[in-house]
């Protein structure tokens, strides 16, 4: 008799009623879990010595909202970078694409903020209070008392204090670490508005690590709902060598049907079922399945690294010519980002023809017209510049008597151009300007002059 084939309607966190069911995630040990926790402290390492690194005196990263200016490793974006910024937003999501095809849900388990703060902080001081999982599990089915009281208010207290730090760090991303300690050592009632927010989003952080947990994964992230649209037969997933695990337990199969890799995924699915939604590729499981596998004598790479072509053709192999030509595609990318912030303007010219306005016929016989102008200073040097006609012979009258721009100051102004009646084309010419310092061009700009 065929064995009747059923599939999952609904995530491995929540039973037939819709309600919710509590993982109990295992702590993992291992070489994958080694490496992934030394990928995650560096990265908080970042994240909290972001803010307070300059180079020359200036932020290393700011997304300064308000402002309208961001730096990014050291190069500033204005208002005026949309273009750029626009660009270097569709590199990242085409690098996003082509990664995940390649090289899966590898970002989920290993860089993403969210697991790095469960996995690595929370879950781990929740270890540390509350002891391991059969332990925590025991004393939550468990009758109210003095030692379940007293952990469960020690651990909540440090979780909602950890929140308010995560908090903290990242408004430093947006104001700087000077404007933060000015808040922080000023009265409350000054900055009362900017105080209640920040404790809302901590209270959310902190609802989020304590609470919702591993559903920002499997129900709020549209990553994860992505993987089944981008994932192919060639991507590298975490995955389960059916051909030489089964038949399990007392079959021929190296699979004992032990369990251990459930009992230490922080979603709670079991990975022998193949690839699902809830996987993050944390590698928890490979961990503790070669950890089964030393202890039987068998072959580490039940669970790997792999994809499903991989499983089954039994080519165990993982890096192919399919994933070099991808991983070249992927430094394509990074390249052209790179390309944009070195070749980047370092001013910003804007002239635009006074609104409104016609030409004007001087007593001479010249013809002249009004222009805005507006020139942004994107580097953190002083800028003395000026302004010349590149493309005729005429005349420019400044409402100033120079250009001169502080660092990421911006300069505004009008002028005047004059040019001989002779030198027009008809209604409309063309007119090329030059931004210049010293003798150096540092900008183009061409737009139209209006004639009789």
């Amino acid at each position: 008799m065929k064995k009747e084939t059923t599939f999952r309607d609904r995530p491995i966190n929540m039973d037939k009623e819709g309600h919710r069911k509590w993982i109990y995630a295992k702590q993992p040990k291992g070489k994958l879990f080694k490496r992934r926790t030394l990928v995650a402290y560096l990265l908080l390492a970042f994240f909290v010595a972001a803010p307070f690194i300059k180079i020359n005196g200036h932020p290393l990263m700011l997304l300064d909202i308000v402002e309208r200016k961001f730096i990014i490793f050291g190069a500033i974006f204005w208002a005026q970078d949309t273009f750029v910024l626009a660009l270097l937003m569709l590199t990242f999501v085409l690098f996003i694409v082509v990664f995940t095809v390649t090289y899966g849900r590898i970002w989920c388990g290993w860089a993403c903020p969210q697991t790095i703060f469960l996995e690595m902080i929370y879950r781990k001081i929740e270890n540390l209070i509350e002891g391991d999982y059969k332990i925590r599990r025991k004393r939550d089915a468990g009758p109210l008392n003095f030692d379940k009281f007293w952990r469960k208010m020690l651990k909540h207290l440090v979780f909602m204090t950890i929140s308010v730090l995560i908090v903290n760090t990242f408004l430093m991303w947006f104001i700087g670490p000077d404007k933060l300690w000015i808040f922080i050592s000023r009265p409350v009632s000054e900055h009362l508005t900017g105080f209640l927010i920040m404790l809302f989003v901590s209270a959310l952080i902190y609802w989020i690590y304590s609470f919702f947990r591993e559903q920002i994964c499997t129900m709020v992230c549209p990553y994860g709902r992505m993987q089944g649209v981008l994932l192919d037969k060639k991507s590298i997933i975490v995955a389960y060598d059916y051909k030489r695990g089964e038949p399990r337990g007392k079959g021929d199969g190296d699979c004992i049907d032990c369990g251990n890799c459930i009992s230490v995924c922080p979603t709670g699915i079991d990975i022998k079922n193949g690839t699902q939604l809830e996987c993050t590729n944390c590698t928890a499981c490979i961990d503790e399945c070669n950890s089964v596998m030393t202890k039987i004598k068998k072959p580490e790479g039940l669970i790997r690294f792999d994809s499903v072509d991989g499983i089954e053709q039994g080519n165990a192999k993982v890096w192919n010519g399919r994933n070099k030509a991808y991983t070249a595609v992927l430094l394509v990318l990074f390249s052209f980002f790179v390309y944009t912030l070195v070749t980047r303007p370092i001013v910003e010219t804007t002239i635009l023809r006074n609104p409104g306005s016609l030409y004007q016929t001087q007593e001479n016989g010249q013809i002249s017209n009004v222009y805005n102008i507006k020139i942004v200073n994107k580097t953190y040097a002083t800028k003395n510049l000026r302004l010349e006609l590149i493309s005729h012979k005429g005349t420019i009258q400044m409402a100033g008597k120079e250009i001169k721009l502080d660092e990421h100051a911006l300069y505004e102004s009008i002028f005047v151009l004059f040019l001989d009646e002779d030198d027009l084309d008809g209604s409309l010419t063309d007119v090329e300007f030059g931004v210049y310092e010293g003798s150096e061009l540092l900008e183009k700009y061409e737009l139209s002059f209006v004639g009789p």
